[in-house]
C-alpha cells in the first residue's frame, strides 16, 4: 500500500482546494451539538441533488474539514456535495456519537426544504466508520419512527465504502482504548446486527426499515476481515429486502478507493453517478430538520485494517 501519510495529506489538500475554488457555506447546524454541523457545496443549478459524505478515520480521527475532497468532482457533476461533522472518541462513546449522526443525517433528509438550492433528492455515502454511520443511521428502526418517514421514503441511495459492520473485532485492538466498548455496546452500535442473518429470521429491532438503494464497495486490496464483513453485510441487506450492488474495486485499497467517489472515469464513481442521475425525486418528507439552527499508524493483524 501507498504511504498512508500521503492520502491523509491528499485528503486535506483537495478539501482545501474545493473550499477555495467553490462556492461553500460552511457550519450549517444539523443538530444540537457543536459538531453537528456540515460544510455544504451547492451545484449551479437549483434543486440539484445532494450527496452527504461521512468521514472515517475510526471514530476517534479526521473532520469535515479534511472530507470535502470529493466536492469539486460532485459540483462538475451537477451534483451538490456536503462534508458532515460528527462528535468523536473519547469525548462521545460509540452509542452517543452513533446516534448523534443519525440525528443528524435524518434532519439533513427529511428537512431538505430548509439546505441552499433545496435539492430534489439527498445521497448519503460514507468511508470506513463513517460508512458503519451511515448504516446504522438507515436501520435506525425508532429514529425513523420519530421522524414519521423511513429511509426508502427520505434517501434516494447510499454508498457504504470499506465500511465496518460489526464492531466486536474492535473491541480487542487499539482502536478500543479511545472508544471503550464493552460487549454490549459493540453489539448495540453493530448494524450487520441489526439485519436477519437468515431468510425469515427476526432481527433485534422490530423489524428493518425499508432501505434505499445501496451501492457497497471496497477495495480489492483490503484485508480479509474487510471482505468478509462487505459479504455478509451485503447478504443481510438483501434478505432484509434491500437493492444492493455489491462492488470490489480492481487495484484499490482502504485510502485511496475515497478518491473515486465522485469520478466517472472509476468504477466506483461511475456507479455512484449513475445511481444519483437515475433516481426520481422522492418526497420532501417532515421538513422539522435541515436549517435547524490521522487513523494511527499502528496495525493489528487480523482486525480491521488495511
Amino acid at each position: 500500500m501507498d504511504d498512508l501519510t500521503d492520502h491523509l495529506d491528499r485528503y486535506a489538500a483537495d478539501s482545501a482546494r474545493a473550499r477555495a475554488e467553490l462556492t461553500v457555506h460552511r457550519d450549517i447546524p444539523c443538530g444540537p451539538l457543536p459538531e453537528q454541523s456540515l460544510d455544504y457545496f451547492p451545484a449551479p443549478d437549483a434543486d440539484a441533488p445532494l450527496l452527504v459524505f461521512v468521514h472515517g478515520g475510526y471514530w476517534q480521527e479526521l473532520s469535515k474539514s479534511e472530507a470535502a475532497f470529493a466536492a469539486r468532482d460532485f459540483v462538475a457533476a451537477g451534483i451538490s456535495f456536503a462534508a458532515l461533522g460528527y462528535g468523536l472518541a473519547p469525548a462521545y462513546s460509540m452509542r452517543r456519537l452513533t446516534a448523534a449522526a443519525g440525528e443528524s443525517l435524518r434532519r439533513i433528509c427529511t428537512g431538505r426544504a430548509g439546505l441552499p438550492g433545496v435539492p430534489r433528492t439527498v445521497h448519503l455515502a460514507g468511508h470506513s466508520a463513517g460508512a458503519h454511520l451511515v448504516a446504522s443511521a438507515l436501520l435506525d428502526t425508532a429514529g425513523w419512527r420519530q421522524a414519521g418517514t423511513e429511509p426508502s421514503a427520505a434517501v434516494a441511495s447510499a454508498t457504504l465504502v470499506s465500511g465496518v459492520y460489526d464492531l466486536e473485532l474492535l473491541r480487542h485492538t487499539y482502536v478500543n482504548d479511545a472508544l471503550g466498548m464493552d460487549g454490549a455496546e459493540a453489539r448495540e452500535c453493530s448494524p450487520m446486527r441489526l439485519l436477519p442473518e437468515a431468510s425469515g429470521a427476526p432481527t433485534p429491532a422490530a423489524g428493518v426499515p425499508a432501505l434505499p438503494r445501496l451501492i457497497v464497495a471496497r477495495g480489492e486490496n483490503e484485508t480479509g476481515e474487510f471482505a468478509r464483513q462487505q459479504q455478509e453485510f451485503v447478504r443481510r441487506a438483501r434478505l432484509g429486502g434491500a437493492e444492493v450492488t455489491d462492488l470490489v474495486v480492481r487495484g484499490r485499497h482502504h485510502f485511496d478507493l475515497p478518491f473515486d467517489l465522485g469520478n466517472p472515469a472509476t468504477a466506483l464513481g461511475a456507479e455512484v453517478l449513475r445511481g444519483i442521475r437515475s433516481t426520481r425525486p422522492v418526497g420532501v418528507g417532515s421538513g422539522r430538520a435541515g436549517g435547524q439552527s490521522g487513523y494511527g499508524g499502528r496495525r493489528a493483524a487480523g482486525t480491521l485494517e488495511s
